[in-house]
């Protein structure tokens, strides 16, 4: 079963583009690195929750918009092999891009082993 990270960010809405630019670097460099798959999402209908929402827990701000993203693995191994390689390119600073266009302070992620993945076969 394959292994993901998540990832939740807030993104100032006025960097949308900066932040696809930045995601699209980024991510092509992942799927080069291993990661079979990489997903960013847009966050649309973002409800405020009554004791905890995403919003909450990235600390977004009225003018900025909630990203939920993954990074999908073929296993555990090949995705630190790919973290220790997209680590080393960060700070020999190959992506010439400088700061995120977010505070990645109040990004949350981790990585997750599957336990569990249904597929529509028609649409795969």
């Amino acid at each position: 079963m394959p292994y993901v990270d998540g990832f939740v960010i807030a993104v100032p809405t006025a960097n949308k583009l900066a932040y696809v630019d930045m995601a699209k670097a980024v991510g092509k460099r992942f799927i080069e690195f291993g990661a079979t798959r990489l997903v960013e999402c847009w966050g649309e209908d973002v409800p405020d929750g009554k004791l905890t929402d995403f919003k909450r827990a990235v600390q977004a701000k009225v003018d900025e918009t909630v990203v939920f993203a993954w990074i999908e693995w073929p296993d555990k191994t090949t995705r630190e092999a790919g973290h220790a390689r997209m680590h080393a390119a960060m700070e020999a600073d190959e992506f010439g891009t400088g700061a995120p266009p977010f505070d990645g302070n109040r990004m949350i992620f981790g990585g997750f082993e599957t336990i569990l993945r249904l597929e529509d076969q028609a649409r795969a």
